[in-house]
């Protein structure tokens, strides 16, 4: 289900967070989730009248080295000792979205929808096809074929899947609660993909399936900006939705 089209708010404030430590990130996405489930339940008390709508954001930012295992993740996809880590200057954060293990660093596009589903399809899916539909077209637009994995649990953006050696040039890890979403996804624009080194990506075998990036994949280093002015632009027309802020750098402070 979803709210009555008559209710439905499609706008959603674009956020570009800059440099930000996962952890930092995180606890950003929750209080922004906490603010949303508040106003659905309090609508809930409301008569139909003076409900309000519920916002949506999309959130853009880039980690310092970081792996990330996710709760259904097998610790030992993780081939670092914590010295190593230590040593490489990488943190490693037990989180709470699906998925197994990942890689965020520099170089790197990550987009948090923190969006209200019943504002658009109640359907975890569905949600999961528009992300990766939105990272489809814009790879596209730099000359690079993109495209879903056929074979079902294999989800992302992955270049050559039907190949011998598929490879991933986006990874997708989400959450949601009350139909609220959080976490999204990390697209490989420059990335050193020599991290990857460090653990099992997503719990694939790296002799079967590869990591792969805009630049490996072009030679070009693409302005992140302009990336993130694509993507956005794709996954609003997927959506079905317009922006309701420009896209701009803000401050790290506590969300509103």
């Amino acid at each position: 289900m979803a709210y009555p089209l008559a209710q439905q708010q499609k706008a959603i404030e674009v956020r570009d967070l800059g440099l930000m430590a996962y952890t930092e990130a995180w606890a950003y996405q929750r209080a922004l989730v906490e603010g949303i489930v508040a106003t659905k339940v309090a609508n809930r008390a409301r008569p139909a009248a003076e409900q309000q709508p519920t916002p949506n954001y999309l959130l853009y930012c880039e980690h310092p080295h970081v792996y990330t295992l996710g709760k259904s993740g097998a610790p030992t996809n993780l081939l670092r000792s914590p010295e190593a880590l230590a040593a490489e200057g990488v943190t490693f954060v037990h989180t709470d979205r699906g998925g197994d293990i990942t890689y965020h660093g520099p170089g790197q596009l990550v987009g948090y929808p923190i969006l209200d589903l019943e504002n658009f399809t109640t359907d975890i899916g569905h949600y999961l096809r528009t992300l990766e539909e939105a990272i489809i077209r814009t790879c596209a637009d730099y000359g690079v074929t993109a495209s879903r994995m056929t074979t079902p649990g294999f989800t992302g953006v992955w270049v050559a899947p039907q190949s011998p050696y598929p490879r991933k040039i986006a990874a997708l890890g989400v959450k949601c609660t009350r139909w609220v979403t959080l976490h999204g996804f990390a697209f490989n624009l420059t990335t050193d993909l020599s991290f990857f080194g460090g653990i099992v990506p997503c719990g694939i075998d790296p002799s079967q399936k590869g990591v792969t990036s805009l630049y490996q994949e072009t030679g070009l280093r693409p302005d992140r900006a302009e990336v993130r002015d694509r993507l956005t632009g794709h996954l609003l027309a997927v959506l079905g939705a317009t922006v309701a802020a420009p896209v701009a750098p803000v401050s790290a402070a506590a969300p509103r």
